[in-house]
């Protein structure tokens, strides 16, 4: 397994591209399932979870081709064209769907064309239980027949889904996206009540309208979808990635560094930028993105991770990184997922003063973190070891960077543009 060193303590300076959000790409790629035209995407992140996600749906019939790349406020993201003229197995296997907990979005436009699917039940990773039975139910409203049995969810429906009044009983972002392209092929009119807001949600109806989907509400916390007979191709770019420029812009601030992140919106992150600045952190809009600049040091505030509008859980690991070294004491509560604590063990090594208390953690902010080997445990802890490193005295190897390279692309790279010490060691990891 591969490793990253970085020797810390010299502010970035420079600017940073932002790519395409991973989870706004992860929800638009299925959606080609829902149609036989081209469906082409642009400003597509070079990701693991994208390759597994082009993976399942090739198996499907899916067919694909690069075309190139996009250039996004400095950017180079990848075009692909995505073609389900015909769909040739509606099973989503296990190998495939237990990499990735999104590979269930397949799950809503398999059933909704094809009338049937069958889905292993998602694999997922270590930072909580993330059931789909929210997904179940919803679907068994609109007139679908379940059954799980050994590990894979069944679903068929006679004739077409129906449309329904659907409320879920907690936000589900993942609910919301597969119910949505579920509801652009059912008869009638589907009403998701309490439906997730994400920046990613947005980003995927709008990409249904433009295959000619009838969707009102868009943005707001109820959707409204009329069913059409078929949706055609179109054209459409990710959205830039929220939690990629919320990382790069902790990364700015805990080093006491001045950035500009861009290809990226600022108003896609605005409790993350209301965070930054109770820290004592300049954030400013420019015209390729925003700047990002911390020269004095932070102080500390109290955060609690909401969905969307509220502050992210995805960027509640970086932000405990920052506040490690911030003036005072912080407090951290988590909402949104039970086991999303992992990387304080690792921050403690590197010399954090962190207690955790249920789902709150209190930090009190030390003047330097040290250097030290680290175990990343998941996606967002594994950026936020990368972030303390930056910020430590001496050497930090951080192991395990494999769940990095599922939603950061050619991070050391672009750290490094920025004056970081840092490199990518390729080989089995210390473990």
């Amino acid at each position: 397994m591969d490793r990253i060193r970085i020797i810390g303590g010299t502010p970035l300076k420079g600017i940073i591209p932002i790519g395409g959000a991973k989870n706004a790409a992860l929800a638009l790629m299925p959606a080609c399932l829902l149609t036989k035209g081209t469906l082409t995407l642009s400003n597509l992140p070079h990701l693991v979870d994208i390759t597994t996600m082009a993976n399942l749906l090739a198996q499907h019939g899916v067919l694909m081709a690069l075309n190139g790349d996009s250039k996004n406020g400095g950017h180079t993201g990848r075009v692909l064209e995505l073609t389900a003229n015909e769909i040739t197995n509606t099973t989503a296997p296990y190998d495939l769907v237990r990499r990735m907990r999104a590979s269930v979005l397949v799950l809503g436009p398999l059933l909704a064309r094809c009338g049937e699917a069958r889905v292993s039940l998602p694999g997922g990773c270590a930072i909580g239980t993330r059931p789909v039975d929210l997904h179940l139910k919803a679907l068994e409203q609109m007139g679908a027949k379940i059954e799980l049995e050994e590990g894979y969810i069944s679903a068929r429906v006679d004739g077409r889904l129906k449309g329904a009044h659907i409320i879920f009983p907690q936000v589900t972002v993942g609910g919301t996206e597969n119910l949505l392209m579920a509801a652009t092929l059912a008869e009638g009119e589907t009403v998701l009540a309490n439906a997730a807001r994400e920046p990613e949600i947005t980003d995927l109806a709008q990409c249904l309208l433009a295959m000619g989907a009838k969707i009102e509400g868009i943005g707001t916390g109820t959707l409204r979808i009329q069913g059409v007979d078929a949706l055609h191709g179109a054209e459409y770019s990710v959205v830039p990635d929220r939690i990629e420029t919320g990382t790069y812009a902790v990364a700015a601030a805990i080093t006491r560094g001045d950035v500009e992140l861009i290809g990226t919106r600022m108003e896609l992150m605005e409790s993350v930028v209301k965070i930054l600045r109770e820290c004592g952190v300049t954030v400013e809009a420019t015209d390729r993105g925003m700047r990002v600049a911390a020269p004095d040091g932070v102080n500390g505030t109290d955060i609690m991770t909401e969905p969307y509008p509220g502050f992210p859980t995805d960027m509640q690991a970086q932000l405990m990184a920052l506040l490690t070294v911030a003036n005072g004491a912080s407090m951290i509560t988590e909402t949104i997922f039970e086991n999303r604590y992992m990387h304080v063990p690792e921050l403690i090594r590197m010399g954090a003063k962190v207690n955790v208390h249920g789902s709150s953690a209190i930090v009190r902010g030390v003047p330097k973190l040290s250097g030290a080997q680290v175990m990343a445990t998941d996606l967002r802890a594994s950026s936020s070891l990368i972030l303390a490193g930056l910020a430590a005295e001496g050497e930090t190897i951080v192991n395990r960077v494999y769940h990095l390279d599922r939603g950061y692309e050619r991070v050391e790279e672009k750290l490094a543009a920025c004056g970081a010490n840092i490199e990518r060691i390729k080989g089995e990891a210390a473990e």
